[in-house]
């Protein structure tokens, strides 16, 4: 790489890729490296990472030009597609610059990748996390990492006690770590259907909320008492006018990847195909704005409660269906 002390580059200042960014920003300043420089399809997002000292730059292909390294957090496999064909195209010399991505992709999108950029002599890191935003505001996220290992050596330092808590190392082949996000999203999505579960029975039995929401924090960990917290107080389906977590889109998109790569190897998830239609069904009922836990929305409505419970908002969506691009980055 060019200099001793990298630049840094960031595109994504969605619900998880602004904390994420902002801690690695304040890494940088507090070690004196030169500030991150960021991209995002909405620039504003990221007003509040530029006041951290980042310098915002309109266009992907100026980052990528000005940056060793670009870091990326966005919705889907299109949005990655499209990034990295407008990097090969750019007249920038890709040799030897590093692009991690931290987005949950399906694995052959890594491999195709990481094979276009290496002919560039560039190389393509997976990098996807575990934990939600507020898990990204702590720098507590659990990473996984998988591509060319002198390329991970150099990222790690910019990972750990940075973004993140645990780094899970996954190997040389690219595509490794994002096999481990998709499985991982497997028992994610489906804690999130137990606690959900859990919650309708002790609201129908009388035994009420709270007393389940303190077994499942004290029994089954921080990460399931904090999907019964999206449950309680109605972050599931939080205001119209508001981001949720991890969108019900992206939740969907990711169990879709799975779905479909069991299917390819000849194997059935039926636990995640009940959640992935309990979440299609969520998202026709009550619109774009709700979090991938809203499949508790569905639950509830099975046992003859209302789709919406008395802290989330109380009527459906006034955004278009299914559109995905301002609704967060990835759970």
């Amino acid at each position: 790489m060019a200099s001793h002390k990298p630049q840094i580059g960031w595109y994504g200042i969605g619900s998880m890729g602004r904390p994420m960014a902002e801690n690695l920003q304040r890494h940088l300043a507090d070690n004196n490296e030169r500030p991150l420089i960021y991209s995002n399809r909405t620039l504003r997002a990221g007003d509040t990472l530029e006041s951290l000292g980042a310098i915002p730059t309109t266009d992907f292909t100026d980052l990528v030009r000005r940056c060793d390294i670009v870091f990326t957090m966005i919705p889907n496999d299109d949005v990655l597609q499209r990034l990295m064909k407008l990097a090969i195209a750019s007249s920038s010399d890709l040799s030897n610059k590093i692009f991690v991505d931290c987005s949950t992709v399906h694995p052959d999108t890594i491999k195709k990748l990481s094979s276009d950029l290496d002919k560039h002599e560039a190389a393509l890191l997976s990098a996807p996390v575990f934990g939600g935003p507020s898990v990204a505001a702590t720098g507590s996220l659990v990473f996984a990492i998988s591509g060319l290992k002198s390329a991970c050596l150099i990222v790690e330092k910019y990972i750990v006690n940075v973004m993140g808590r645990k780094l899970i190392h996954c190997g040389e082949n690219a595509s490794n770590a994002s096999l481990l996000k998709i499985g991982g999203n497997i028992v994610t999505l489906s804690l999130m259907e137990a606690v959900g579960e859990a919650q309708v029975f002790a609201e129908k039995t009388g035994l009420g909320t709270e007393a389940m929401e303190q077994l499942i924090t004290e029994s089954f960990g921080a990460v399931a008492g904090g999907y019964s917290q999206r449950l309680t107080s109605g972050i599931y389906a939080p205001p119209l006018d508001t981001r949720p977590g991890f969108g019900i889109s992206l939740a969907i998109k990711d169990a879709k990847h799975a779905l479909s790569m069991a299917e390819e190897h000849g194997f059935q998830l039926p636990g995640l195909g009940l959640v992935d239609k309990h979440m299609q069904s969520a998202r026709d009922y009550g619109g774009e704005c709700l979090d991938s836990s809203a499949m508790y929305g569905i639950l509830r409505q099975q046992a003859s409660l209302s789709f919406w419970n008395k802290t989330s908002r109380q009527s459906g969506a006034l955004v278009t269906p299914h559109d995905t691009k301002d609704l967060g980055d990835t759970v």
